[in-house]
Order: structure tokens, then C-alpha cells, then sequence
């Protein structure tokens, strides 16, 4: 089949990246990218297999498309897999370059080389239409943990992570027994001796943990990599509040495709069948290609279509997401209207009770929350007399739904590295919420999978955080709390049993 005229690929338009140009490309390099069709809509209540074989037949024209294409490219498909609505693709720089129309430089920035692309791909035109992503081609950063660790001298109190579930006032009794729980990690690693020593501290044994290895990412420690404490905290978290649930570590590389790829192979994971993902990376909204927010949304979607629950940590730079152009961003995929965007609070605690609580603002870091300039108002929030955008825009999705004690002079006692840290972020309210509704769903008829249309109809199910806001010290950009959902701590902070007979079946207490 002859292949149709290119036109620009919109959607992949991309800046050029930071740093300075090292030099082209070798020719002969080969490179894996990973290439997404557009979903097609399915019947509602498809198991795993169900999604399978469904998409198998929908998509067998696309994938054919895909195919032909590949060999008049010179391109080679190492995978399909429908299920995922993923093609993964592997040719030479020269061939690649060919294929979509693009040069790719070798470029260093911050002590990291990777290779980037300026501008729009390129597709033929039937191609194009099936299409959602091209990813891998540019592997600049896509995202930053959002953790914060601090020597625990340092800080004005500290507390063990089950320690938290009780403050929290998570179910007594349930451990998460039978649930598995993903952990997505882009970036360093855990070693057993700080997993055993962390669980004993907190009286636990330790949970079953196994890691899975995508696109070249694998579970490498090392104390010079600041993600091992993101990777700790997201473990001792998570299992600190449900010891009985699997943890599934999923690792992969800090690009975009690698990100949205291990979101795929979690939700489509039938070996360890996780029914919650936790989320404690991303970056501004403003930073993802149109393209790649597409990807993630979708595979986000499709992680709702399964009920797995998506919790994503959303930033630790206030208002500004960190940038320094005097506006406010959220963070994605936080932003997601498939991801419970998840907030942060300082905590005040008395003979083992919560006596204060409110946003986590240190001036220069704190919760972020805000806005969204790319997603409109979800169903869920319509209901809400929320914000405008504070960067003078019009209405958009609220970030983020849910909240937790993430300050760290109020953060969680993590081993990291031998040593025992105090570790505070967003980063840890995304395992918390994770921890808890594995508790909820070892009981839940179901599992509570995609619950915010639940939860902002039921917020009563939370405690309300009224005080405080996520404006850098000498700025007005920001979001103040007050009472009902805003833009720093959502809807509030939960109330574990609360929560729990929310899911229960009827005539369960």
C-alpha cells in the first residue's frame, strides 16, 4: 500500500529543550519508542481480558495501519498490545528521523544527556488519524518527585507512617489483606535491610514487595540518587498504613513515554492485579505536549474503566508549580480528571490526636493546587462555586480533591539508605490515600476504584481544612483555603472509618 502524503503532527509540538546541544545523533543508534492509538469507546463493566479482546478487534485496522507503515519505514514492531492501545516500535535514529519527520539532538542539562526534538512530528495523514502519542523520541525529563527529606534533628516532630493511620483514624482491624497496591517510580530504588528495619520500627512485618522493570528502568538504590527516599517513603507509607497488601514497584525511565507506559502496564497488569495506583511524580501542566497529556488521560481513563483508584501526589511549590514566571500552574497528571489530585497539611499533634491542621505553606515549598488551563470542569466539581484561574483565565478543573499531613515539620520517620530520615511532600499523601482505600476495599463489595464522583457527593466523609493558602512568602499568587473544597487541600483530609462505611455493602458496619 502506497503511503499517504505527511502533514504536522500537532499534537507532538514540543519547545526546544534546556541545556546545550552535544552534537547530533549517531545514525546507526538504535532506538524503542512507544506509539499509542486514539481508544475507542467501550461497553461499561469489561474485566482485564474483556478489555483485551475487545480492543483486539477494534483496533485490528489501526494496528494493520501501524504495521504497514512500520515496514515502508524501516522500522521494526517489537510489541502490540492492544489491551494497552500500545505499539512499540524500534529502528534506527536515521530511520526514525525518517519516519516522523524530525531531527533529534543530543543535548546535557543539570548533570543529565538526553536527546531532543524541536517542533512537530510528522505522520501520514491515515496514520495520523489513529494515532494518540508518539513518545520515546525526545527523553528530556518529564517530572520530579514530589518529596522532601530533612534530617530528623532538624525537624519540630516526626511521626512513623502507622502512626499517621491512627491520627487519621484509618479502620483498626483491616490491613489491606488481598489488595494490591502500584507504586510508580521514575527514578531510584529500595534496599530489603531499610524495608525490614523501617516495618520493625513500626512494629509491622514487613509487606510482600515485588518490582517490576519498564523501558530500561530497574530498581537501582543508590545514596547519591535523592529518589531512593521517594521510593522509601512511598513503601513505608503505603505499607505503614495497609501491612497486608502486595506493593507492586513500578520503575521505569523519567520521560514522558516512559511515565505513561508504566501507568499502562500497571492497569493491565493481570499478575499482580493492583486496584489502586499511587502517583508521587510529575510537573507542571503547562510542560507536557499535548500529546502526552492525551496519553496519560487516556491511560488514566482506562485505569477508571478497570476501578483502579489513581491517586497522584500534587506538588510541593505551592502555586507556581515552581516556575518563575510570576503565574500560577497545577501540576499533572494531578490535573487529570481521572487522577484523585492529592494535597498537603502540617498537623498538630497532642497525646496522640490531631489538634490542628492546616495548609502546608513553609513559604517556599508547600502544597500545590490551583486551576487547570487544559481540563474543563469535571461532572464531579460542576456542583462547586469554584475559583476562576488566578492567572486571569476562566474556569477549569480544580486541583487538588484530597489532603494529608505532607509538611515535613509534621512529616513521616523514613529509612532511607540505612538512615533514618524525616521525609514530608505531597509525595506521601498519595501513598497514605492508597494505604487507606486498600483498608476500604479488603471490606468494600467492590473495589472503590475512580470514587470522586462518590466522595464530592459525600463530603462529609472528610474533615474540612479552612486555614491557611499556598502563596510563596511575598507573592499574591495563590488560592486561600476556606470552608468546602479549595484549591490547597480539596475537599479536606479523611476520617478512616468515616470513609470506610461510605464503600461498605448495604447492611455492612
Amino acid at each position: 500500500m502506497a503511503m499517504q502524503p505527511y502533514s504536522d503532527f500537532t499534537p507532538s509540538l514540543k519547545p526546544a529543550p534546556p541545556g546545550t546541544v552535544t552534537g547530533p545523533m549517531a545514525g546507526h543508534e538504535f532506538l524503542d519508542i512507544s506509539l499509542y492509538l486514539k481508544p475507542r469507546a467501550l461497553p461499561p463493566g469489561l474485566n482485564r481480558d474483556e478489555i483485551a479482546a475487545q480492543r483486539a478487534l477494534d483496533h485490528a485496522g489501526d494496528i494493520a495501519l501501524i504495521q504497514d507503515f512500520a515496514a515502508q519505514s524501516a522500522l521494526t514492531i517489537t510489541a502490540i498490545e492492544p489491551a494497552r492501545r500500545l505499539i512499540r516500535l524500534r529502528g534506527t535514529a536515521d530511520a526514525m528521523q525518517t519516519a516522523f519527520q524530525t531531527t533529534l539532538e543530543l543535548y546535557r542539562h543539570e548533570g543529565h544527556n538526553f536527546r531532543g526534538r524541536v517542533g512537530c512530528l510528522a505522520l501520514p495523514c491515515d496514520v495520523a488519524a489513529v494515532v494518540e502519542a508518539v513518545l520515546g523520541l525526545d527523553t528530556r525529563k518529564i517530572a520530579r518527585r514530589h518529596a522532601i527529606i530533612r534530617p530528623r534533628a532538624s525537624t519540630a516532630a516526626s511521626f512513623l507512617p502507622n502512626a499517621v493511620a491512627k491520627f487519621y483514624d484509618c479502620p483498626p482491624g483491616l490491613t489491606g489483606a488481598g489488595q494490591c497496591i502500584a507504586l510508580i517510580e521514575l527514578g531510584g530504588g529500595y534496599r530489603d535491610s531499610d524495608t525490614k528495619a523501617a516495618f520493625s520500627d513500626m512494629g509491622l512485618n514487613p509487606p510482600d514487595i515485588v518490582a517490576v522493570n519498564l523501558d530500561g528502568g530497574a530498581n537501582k538504590p543508590s545514596p547519591d540518587d535523592g529518589a531512593d527516599g521517594e521510593v522509601a517513603l512511598d513503601i513505608q507509607v503505603a505499607g505503614g498504613v495497609a501491612p497486608g497488601a502486595k506493593l507492586a514497584v513500578y520503575f521505569t525511565v523519567n520521560t514522558d513515554a516512559g511515565f505513561i507506559d508504566a501507568i499502562t502496564a500497571a492497569s493491565q497488569d493481570r499478575a499482580n492485579n493492583p486496584s489502586i495506583i499511587s502517583i508521587s511524580w510529575g510537573g507542571p501542566e503547562s510542560s507536557w505536549t499535548a500529546q502526552s497529556q492525551a496519553a496519560m488521560t487516556s491511560a488514566l481513563a482506562d485505569a477508571a474503566k478497570l476501578n483502579i483508584s489513581v491517586f497522584v501526589a500534587a506538588g510541593d511549590n505551592l502555586a507556581t508549580d515552581g516556575l518563575t514566571d510570576g503565574q500560577a500552574h497545577v501540576d499533572f497528571p494531578a490535573a487529570s480528571p481521572f487522577a484523585i489530585g492529592c494535597g498537603g497539611t502540617l498537623i498538630t499533634v497532642e497525646t496522640n490526636t490531631i489538634t490542628a491542621e492546616h495548609v502546608w505553606n513553609e513559604g517556599s515549598s508547600g502544597t500545590g493546587g490551583g486551576i487547570s488551563a487544559v481540563y474543563p470542569v469535571p461532572d464531579f466539581q460542576a456542583h462547586l462555586n469554584l475559583p476562576a484561574n488566578v492567572n486571569g483565565g476562566g474556569p477549569g478543573r480544580g486541583v487538588p480533591d484530597v489532603a494529608g499531613n505532607a509538611d515535613p515539620n509534621s512529616g513521616y520517620v523514613i529509612t532511607v539508605n540505612g538512615q533514618r530520615e524525616v521525609v514530608g511532600g505531597t509525595s506521601a499523601v498519595a501513598p497514605f490515600w492508597a494505604g487507606l482505600t486498600a483498608l476500604i476495599n479488603q471490606n468494600a463489595a467492590t473495589p472503590a476504584g475512580f470514587f470522586l464522583p462518590t466522595l464530592y457527593s459525600a463530603a462529609a466523609t472528610l474533615r474540612d481544612i479552612t486555614q491557611g493558602n499556598n502563596k510563596p512568602s511575598g507573592s499574591t499568587v495563590g488560592y486561600d483555603a476556606g470552608p468546602g473544597w479549595d484549591a490547597c487541600t480539596g475537599l479536606g483530609v479523611p476520617v478512616g472509618t468515616a470513609m470506610l462505611k461510605l464503600f461498605l455493602p448495604p447492611g455492612v458496619s
